[in-house]
């Protein structure tokens, strides 16, 4: 920094000299005027700015400096190129659907199971620029990192992952599994590259026919099957209850037959009709009598 302070002063004094001998003869107002010209120059060509979510590569005649700008207003060696990179969250389709991804057409990736079926595999990947280490990924690889390293990495992560799994898993019960482990390949190989894998979206698992049909299949039996355990559950906890009710019933009446004494039903049997003598829309009772049970009521002389 000091040599370019020095450089900066040595240029100042060669344009105010030949500014002097230009103007001697005219307005000595021209004079300072051109020296502060220059001034003005020179320190605006210092100032670089870098936006947010950016950092800034400085390049000094080719080399590539070590040190990067965060976001901000800096000064800086006005010989200098500064690359601005982004360091915010990329996303990154492959897609067998046109439009979906970044490249127009069928871009599913084709892998392997480890049946030996050829499968093909939709993925959306989130990443971002690891900012320390902007100045090594545009030294040794360039801006165009995505398509030179991470585009292949996804490819090569997926089709190591889905090698240890069978289609069927791949499809439905192991999907979560066989992502996390695309993720992880990818964060390790990735890292080391100075690109920071964030998360990984398995969107679609495309099969041949007839294997999907068979997939499909073996799903909607076992689905049928979980209903019909439920129905049998709630078959058999409904047969309980009946048969606990039942039980309650069959002990109430037992209980009631052994408390039924013949002068407990006589006296009963009394009080009923007593109700019935006090109803006021009786106007004739007739009574069952026999040669045991002889009601001695009271009945009101105008019933």
């Amino acid at each position: 920094m000091l040599i370019f302070l020095f450089f900066v002063f040595v240029v100042l004094g060669i344009i105010l000299v030949m500014a002097k001998k230009t103007v001697q003869n005219l307005n000595p107002i021209l004079g300072p005027a051109a020296f502060a010209l220059a001034v003005i120059f020179l320190t605006l060509s210092m100032v670089r700015m870098v936006g947010p979510g950016q950092v800034g590569v400085q390049v000094l005649f080719g080399k590539v400096q070590e040190r990067t700008l965060k976001s901000g207003l800096h000064f800086v060696n006005p010989l200098i190129s500064l690359e601005r990179m982004t360091i915010r969250t990329q996303a990154y389709t492959m897609s067998s659907k046109a439009g979906e991804g970044q490249i127009k057409g069928d871009d599913a990736i084709m892998s392997l199971t480890a049946e030996g079926l050829r499968i093909a595999l939709d993925v959306t990947v989130w990443f971002h620029l690891i900012p320390e280490d902007a100045a090594m990924v545009y030294r040794d690889i360039g801006t165009n990192y995505i398509s030179k390293i991470v585009r292949p990495t996804i490819r090569t992560a997926i089709r190591s992952a889905a090698v240890n799994y069978n289609a069927t898993d791949i499809y439905s019960s192991k999907r979560a599994e066989v992502t996390d482990k695309i993720l992880y390949f990818m964060r390790e190989d990735l890292k080391t590259k100075g690109v920071l894998c964030e998360k990984i979206l398995l969107r679609q698992v495309e099969l041949p026919p007839k294997v999907k049909d068979a997939i499909d299949d073996k799903i909607a039996a076992e689905q049928d099957a979980q209903k019909m355990k439920f129905i049998l559950q709630k078959e058999t906890q409904e047969a309980e209850r009946k048969r606990i009710e039942a039980n309650g019933i069959s002990m109430a009446n037992k209980v009631i037959a052994n408390s039924l004494s013949s002068r407990y039903l006589q006296w009963y049997y009394i009080k009923t009709l007593g109700g019935l003598i006090d109803s006021p829309n009786n106007t004739v009772i007739v009574l069952p009598f026999d040669q045991k049970l002889t009601p001695l009521l009271n009945i009101p002389s105008g019933r």
